[in-house]
């Protein structure tokens, strides 16, 4: 052996001794998830199960939690839409979606079996259901989880334990076990040098690792499987601080000031490509009408091409970064009040997508129009003042 394979070597072993979980956080999150194999003959039907409802048999909370949850939706009407269009084999395209979508490789051939009997929407198809409780808590048919709250490990004979018992692992209590998902590697898809999906990086590169507040912290409080997010209005507000100050009004012009802090988003505010944060100013006539002529905006976003080619401009907020909106207009003649308004649209890039693939979908055609439908019911707002003039 040379001496510079010697030295990648001493280099590779510091790594894996520098960071004992990154190992175990590989061999979890392959992709595909490997299938689960031959299950022991002293598991019963129920324990081998990947159905959701089955784990709700005895863990009802976390299943209520996650059936109200994105992370159940994660194979919905858009995705699905899409994937009906590809050809049944094609199963490298659908793992482009389906590797955080529906992760295991029993879905991946549930959605292959799906395409070639063209038997979308059934309920009993399992890759339909998302982001399983199995793709995140079983391997070959063991079960693991997070240490016990009081930091102690399983019994050691696990025999006494439903499903074969469990195995704890500290890799579900860190921030690196969501980045399987929810962060691109080096080498993945980025645009302007900035990785396209870079949460787990921008939660690196803040306070907040040095502060002990990992991602489970916001989006998983007190072990609850809710992982709410941009499109819930309460978690949203969490995130940030809103402030309104030094309006002002003459006879000619109007002028107001409204500033928008990231206080509590533990990574850029928002984190995608797909939402967008509008703030607006305008004024309104006797019957609540908008003047248009009076509306000023500003965009929080990071705002792409549709075919993802080019960035066009980034907006968003890096945490504990803060943002000035300063509206000043002429005072409209028939203007009876002043609104200021910050209004969340979760889906906007995906509107805009379903808008344009749309006009060429085929089989997926239905589905897509319904993913553009409730795309268009996410918005909402999260600040609004009217001001009487």
């Amino acid at each position: 052996m040379n001496w510079l394979k010697i030295i990648i070597l001493s280099f590779i072993y510091v790594e894996v001794c520098a960071n004992p979980l990154q190992q175990e956080l590989q061999d979890h999150w392959q992709s595909p998830i490997p299938t689960q194999g031959k299950p022991s003959i002293h598991l019963s039907d129920l324990e081998t199960s990947l159905d959701p409802k089955s784990c709700a048999t005895c863990h009802a909370t976390q299943f209520q939690d996650w059936s109200k949850s994105l992370h159940s939706h994660a194979m919905g009407a858009g995705v699905i839409g899409q994937l009906v269009d590809m050809p049944a084999i094609a199963t490298k395209q659908h793992q482009a979606c389906i590797r955080c979508h529906a992760p295991l490789q029993e879905q991946a051939v549930s959605l292959v079996t799906s395409l070639l009997e063209n038997s979308t929407n059934k309920q009993d198809n399992l890759h339909e259901q998302g982001l399983i409780c199995a793709a995140c808590h079983m391997r070959k048919y063991q079960w693991y989880g997070p240490p016990h709250r009081n930091g102690q490990l399983p019994e050691s004979e696990i025999t006494k334990f439903p499903h074969n018992g469990w195995k704890s692992s500290l890799i579900f209590q860190s921030a690196e076990f969501c980045s399987a998902c929810h962060q691109f590697k080096p080498d993945e898809y980025s645009l302007n040098g900035k990785l396209l999906e870079n949460t787990y990086e921008e939660w690196k590169a803040s306070r907040y690792p040095k502060e002990g507040i990992t991602c489970q912290t916001c989006h998983m409080p007190d072990r609850r499987h809710l992982w709410r997010g941009i499109h819930d209005p309460d978690m949203v507000k969490q995130g940030i601080e809103i402030k309104n100050s030094d309006f002002a009004k003459s006879t000619n012009t109007i002028t107001a000031k409204l500033s928008i802090k990231n206080t509590g988003t533990g990574h850029y505010f928002p984190t995608y490509v797909t939402p967008r944060i509008i703030i607006e100013g305008y004024q309104e006539d006797k019957d609540g009408q908008v003047l248009s002529s009076t509306k000023q905006q500003y965009v929080i976003s990071r705002k792409v091409t549709m075919n993802l080619s080019k960035e066009l401009a980034d907006t968003r907020l890096a945490p504990d970064e803060q943002m000035i909106f300063n509206y000043n207009a002429k005072h409209h003649p028939e203007a009876v009040s002043f609104v200021l308004n910050v209004q969340v649209e979760p889906d906007a890039f995906y509107t805009r997508f379903y808008q344009i693939t749309l006009k060429s979908a085929k089989k997926g055609k239905k589905l897509l129009q319904k993913a553009l439908e409730e795309s268009q019911q996410s918005t909402f707002s999260i600040y609004f003042q009217r001001q009487i003039l």
